[in-house]
């Protein structure tokens, strides 16, 4: 089993930047990628980011050059670098993870909310 735990949201102005952190405890051997997601008030949630096992990384066509998945193998965190941030990047944003065990997203963190003003 794997937990998840983000923090680093906030209210920020547009064209600001946040850094979120998505940290894993438990079996983190067994996690092979781990994504960002977010979910805006009457929308449905949206992939943002994912890192693979290898390193491999891929972003949703709105956030691609503004947005920078990373992580820390030392510290079981992956990272969200948003830069350029705009109104429409308001949203709870979530992390969760596939596994060995499991092709479809799970585990999901309990999310942290990014608020930008315009």
């Amino acid at each position: 089993q794997v937990q998840l735990v983000e923090s680093g949201g906030g209210l920020v102005q547009a064209g600001g930047s946040l850094r979120l952190s998505c940290v894993a405890f438990g079996n983190i051997f067994t996690i092979n990628t781990v994504g960002w997601f977010r979910q805006a008030p009457g929308k449905q949630r949206e992939v943002v980011a994912t890192i693979t096992r290898s390193g491999n990384v891929d972003y949703t066509d709105s956030v691609r050059g503004r947005f920078t998945i990373s992580r820390d193998n030392a510290k079981n965190t992956v990272y969200l670098q948003m830069n350029s941030l705009k109104a429409e990047d308001t949203a709870v944003y979530y992390c969760a993870v596939r596994t060995i065990l499991s092709t479809a997203y799970g585990n999901w963190g309990q999310g942290t909310q990014v608020t930008v003003s315009s």
